[in-house]
């Protein structure tokens, strides 16, 4: 017997994924390695908290494993954006490419 394997459950509003790229992309965008010394009470963990808050309502383990990927995105300008966005839009259930 061959069993379908079942698409993930849609667990974000494409709203909230968007919301959430946007936020990653002006974070990575205006991150540099002299940041904390530049602007003294910044911390990556307050730009990775703000990029995380239009995915709270996602399970534990899967904002855990986005936090990780958002950590990244910041603050290495080579990292893969596709790594990010495919799975990130992947939890809206919606394939439409993103409007830029």
């Amino acid at each position: 017997m061959t069993t379908t394997p079942t698409p993930d459950p849609i667990l974000l509003d494409r709203a909230q994924a968007e919301a959430a790229l946007y936020r990653v992309a002006v974070c990575a965008f205006t991150y540099y390695p002299d940041k904390p010394v530049d602007e003294p009470g910044w911390t990556l963990d307050e730009d990775l908290a703000w990029c995380l808050a239009p995915l709270a309502g996602l399970p534990d383990e899967k904002l855990a494993e986005l936090a990780s990927t958002i950590r990244t995105q910041i603050v290495t300008p080579t990292a893969d954006r596709q790594a990010f966005i495919r799975p990130l839009l992947a939890l809206t259930g919606d394939d439409r490419p993103l409007a830029l």
